[in-house]
């Protein structure tokens, strides 16, 4: 097993912080082949925004690369290019917008731009007549998430001037969904619509089209019409459905399990507070253990009073307010010995915490926990 971190790779016998991410790359490895059989002849585009949702953003990409992804998504230039320092060779797209003077950097590291309108075009264009080379663009149709992209109602002028351009290859062309995890999928199919009506100028113009996507995990699980040439799975990638209610026609597992380790353990005395702000105090004398995590890894504070931890299989609550770095946690007349595994997010005996638990906990959604994960959290990866 190798830890990935912000230092050079070290040995797992090298681990100083006891509070870490295992992922399982053998689940990975399953989900990824599972929706590329349920979603047949579509390319993949697997979305790695946010460190890979937490998971570690190149090692995942290492991942996606051998098991031959068609495409990788991220979020910003910046994630592009340290995937491409880190040796990744398959296409990438930055979804996000761009700014014009970060348009060198993505033809000096063979990435595709999200062209977003007119204007952008044009500085693209520009910016690859100066360097002498061609720009990979993919064009953002804005079809009802009023975000970026150009209206689909004004696409046509768009697509006019995105094939007008000498130093401009029009790669793809996509558009977002805003509610496909949803069990009311009328604006999904009408979202939809609205994109078959722009990709009819291709037939129209006798035009080859572009790569089509606009298929994200819900609307993989739920509306194969829209799986098209290309679908852009994220979440559902790492095992987590991207809602409660959602239709679950794909099997997938949590890859990530959240530990840590317990530091100290004390006996609490009945009417003695815990925490910052004494929020709270047993009424009897209780056992109670310190497991270092906190709201500077990601752990996050609004879960105080709400959170449980897995000790040896047991739910055990967390007591008091969470610390930047530390919590507490009520094991009543339990015994636990420093050293002891706790599973802050994950599997244990016949209990588990899932992303969803915590969510709830923090009046979140699941995306928000597994992004939330700190950097300075070691990264672990089973093989």
């Amino acid at each position: 097993m190798k830890i990935h971190t912000n230092h050079p790779v070290i040995s797992i016998d090298e681990i100083v912080r006891p509070t870490r991410v295992e992922v399982d790359l053998k689940i990975l490895t399953e989900n990824f082949k599972a929706i590329r059989t349920h979603v047949g002849n579509s390319k993949m585009m697997p979305v790695l925004k946010a460190n890979a949702y937490g998971h570690g953003l190149v090692r995942i990409a290492q991942l996606y690369e051998e098991l031959k992804a068609d495409y990788l998504g991220v979020a910003v230039v910046e994630e592009g290019i340290l995937l491409r320092e880190m040796g990744i060779k398959i296409p990438i797209l930055v979804l996000g917008g761009v700014w014009g003077n970060q348009i060198p950097l993505f033809l000096k590291n063979n990435l595709s731009i999200t062209a977003s309108s007119i204007d952008k075009l044009k500085q693209i264009d520009e910016t690859a007549a100066k360097m002498k080379t061609k720009a990979i663009v993919h064009l953002k149709i804005d079809t009802g998430m009023e975000r970026i992209g150009v209206h689909y109602y004004n696409a046509e002028k768009f697509l006019d001037a995105a094939y007008s351009y000498k130093n401009i290859f029009v790669e793809g062309i996509y558009s977002h969904f805003a509610t496909a995890e949803f069990e009311d999928l009328t604006f999904p199919k009408l979202q939809l619509e609205r994109f078959n009506q722009v990709l009819d100028y291709f037939n129209k113009h006798s035009i080859k089209s572009p790569l089509r996507h606009i298929s994200n995990s819900g609307a993989i699980l739920q509306l194969p019409e829209a799986n098209l040439d290309m679908v852009r799975p994220g979440i559902m990638l790492f095992g987590v459905y991207p809602s409660k209610n959602i239709k679950k026609t794909v099997v997938v597992n949590p890859a990530l399990t959240w530990k840590s380790l317990v530091v100290y353990f004390k006996v609490i005395k009945d009417g003695n507070s815990v925490g910052y702000g004494l929020t709270w105090k047993p009424d009897h004398n209780i056992r109670a253990i310190t497991i270092p995590v906190g709201y500077g890894d990601g752990y996050f504070r609004s879960m105080s009073h709400k959170a449980k931890v897995l000790l040896n299989g047991k739910l055990y609550p967390v007591i008091g307010n969470i610390s930047m770095d530390q919590i507490v946690v009520n094991i009543e007349n339990d015994s636990a010995y420093n050293s002891d595994e706790v599973i802050l997010l994950g599997s244990g005996g016949k209990n588990s915490i899932t992303a969803e638990d915590l969510a709830e906990w923090a009046g979140t959604i699941p995306y928000e926990i597994l992004t939330n994960i700190n950097t300075r959290v070691p990264r672990i990866y089973l093989e």
